[in-house]
């Protein structure tokens, strides 16, 4: 099975490393590969989009806009997804000794379980998405994989599921918005990939339990008082959760019963709501309001606070101090 492959090879790897953030959370540095023992990029040309400066806990996503190429032999190390997002062209893989055939359309998907080993070529350019999935975001996700070292996946070469795409397709958006929630949004997004995963193409399906009742008020109040504490920094879903003392899809479920918002969304509102505070005060800058309420840089605050507020920091300063002074 390719699971027991990887954990013969990985043993003799050079240069493959997985870093381990500062909240614990793996943290991928790219979707690599496997020649020669050794870990390179996916494809040799830079991706155009990447969550590299996001730092997803257990899943990285890059977006390449290719000629037409072939990618030699190579072992995929993670849980691989490949989506296709232009680009109509016929394609040929090599794996397990087999020649296979297909004709890549936009919605086209790759999934692969890691030790997958294989070759494909490219007859024309395309527009494409790669993802690695950590095993342990799978493991992780559910009380019931909880007890589970890994988790297999079902291989697909010329795949079309509409789930996956949107959810894929909604990462890459929330990159193309500088992810205003922080990391938070994206690993929520992720943690729906797992389960969706693991409920329809583990090779033992699993079937998540219903989430009833919203979170004991005492949990709710540590993770509300911990999201206050630290606005400035980047929260993320693992975080939350293990605050919580539950996986993070039950804790996302419970929190949205109990507060009737997402985390991300929950996380952003604070966020929002810290800003306008500090606006308020004639005396800190648009700069010092949008970081000390956890936003990047100030052109970031700056369009995330007009798409939400329907105004500019600016303006919303400009106003307030003015309504102080009558």
């Amino acid at each position: 099975m390719a699971s027991k492959h990887w954990a013969n090879v990985s043993q003799s790897l050079e240069g493959f490393q997985v870093r381990p953030s500062t909240t614990g959370r793996i943290v991928l540095p790219g979707v690599d590969v496997v020649r020669a023992g050794r870990a390179e990029p996916f494809l040799d040309s830079p991706p155009t989009l990447s969550s590299a400066t996001v730092q997803w806990g257990g899943i990285a996503l890059e977006n390449y806009t290719t000629p037409a190429v072939f990618i030699p032999r190579h072992e995929h190390p993670e849980h691989f997804l490949h989506l296709v997002l232009r680009g109509t062209v016929k394609y040929e893989v090599s794996t397990k000794g087999r020649s296979q055939r297909f004709t890549s359309r936009p919605g086209t998907i790759f999934l692969l379980p890691r030790g997958t080993v294989d070759e494909v070529n490219w007859t024309g350019p395309t527009q494409r998405m790669a993802v690695a999935i950590h095993p342990l975001l799978l493991t992780k996700v559910l009380e019931e994989t909880a007890h589970e070292s890994d988790v297999e996946l079902t291989e697909h070469w010329d795949l079309t599921d509409g789930h996956i795409s949107a959810l894929l397709q909604e990462m890459t958006a929330d990159l193309d918005e500088g992810s205003p929630a922080g990391t938070i949004y994206g690993e929520s997004l992720a943690n729906t990939l797992a389960v969706y995963l693991l409920k329809r193409y583990a090779t033992r399906p699993v079937t998540p339990i219903v989430c009833k009742g919203g979170l004991p008020g005492y949990r709710l109040k540590l993770v509300l008082d911990f999201i206050a504490n630290n606005l400035e920094e980047s929260i993320s879903l693992s975080q939350l959760a293990t605050i919580a003392g539950m996986s993070p899809h039950y804790f996302s479920e419970l929190f949205k019963q109990s507060t009737g918002c997402t985390p991300h969304n929950y996380v952003l509102v604070q966020r929002l709501e810290r800003a306008k505070q500090r606006l308020r005060d004639p005396k800190c800058s648009v700069i010092e309001a949008g970081l000390d309420a956890g936003f990047q840089n100030a052109s970031h605050f700056a369009r995330i606070f007009r798409k939400l507020e329907g105004t500019t920091p600016s303006r919303f300063r400009a106003d307030n101090v003015l309504r102080a002074r009558s």
